[in-house]
C-alpha cells in the first residue's frame, strides 16, 4: 500500500498540483494586499472618503447603531457585510485576469500538436456493392 501511495505521490500531476496550491496561496495574499492596500482607498476616496471594508447594514440589535463594522461584530450584532464582499469580488477579478493571463501565456510556451491528416469516411456499403458488380461487369 505504502508503495501505491508512494507511485501517486510522486506522479507529475500530484506534483504539479501541490506547487500550483502552495503558488495560489502566495497569490491570495498578494492580490489582497493589493486589493486592500493600493486599489480601494483611492476608489473610496474617490467616492467620497468610503472605507469599503467598513460599509454594512445593521441586521439585530437597532436600539444601538454602530459606526463600525468592528464594533458591531464585537458586540455580536448580525451585520450584513457589502464592502467586505465588495473588497472579495475586486479580489476575484484580478485573479480571474491573472489566471487569465497566465494560461494564455502558457498556451503560447506549449508547442502546438501536429494535426493528424483526417482520415477518409469509410465508403457506403451501397457505393462498395456497385464498385464490385461494376468490377464483374467488366470481366
Amino acid at each position: 500500500m505504502f508503495k501505491e501511495f508512494r507511485a501517486f505521490i510522486l506522479r507529475g500531476n500530484v506534483l504539479d498540483l501541490a506547487v500550483g496550491i502552495i503558488m495560489g496561496t502566495a497569490f491570495t495574499a498578494i492580490v489582497t494586499s493589493l486589493v486592500n492596500d493600493i486599489i480601494m482607498p483611492p476608489i473610496g476616496v474617490l467616492l467620497g472618503g468610503v472605507d469599503f471594508s467598513n460599509l454594512f447594514i445593521q441586521i439585530s440589535g437597532r436600539d444601538t447603531l454602530y459606526p463600525v463594522l468592528a464594533e458591531a461584530q464585537k458586540a455580536g450584532v448580525a451585520t450584513l457585510n457589502y464592502g467586505m464582499f465588495t473588497n472579495a469580488l475586486v479580489k476575484f477579478v484580478i485573479v480571474a485576469f491573472a489566471v487569465f493571463l497566465l494560461v494564455k501565456a502558457a498556451n503560447r510556451m506549449l508547442p502546438k500538436a501536429p494535426e493528424a491528416p483526417a482520415e477518409a469516411p469509410p465508403t457506403p456499403e451501397d457505393i462498395v456493392l456497385l464498385r464490385e458488380i461494376r468490377d464483374s461487369l467488366k470481366k
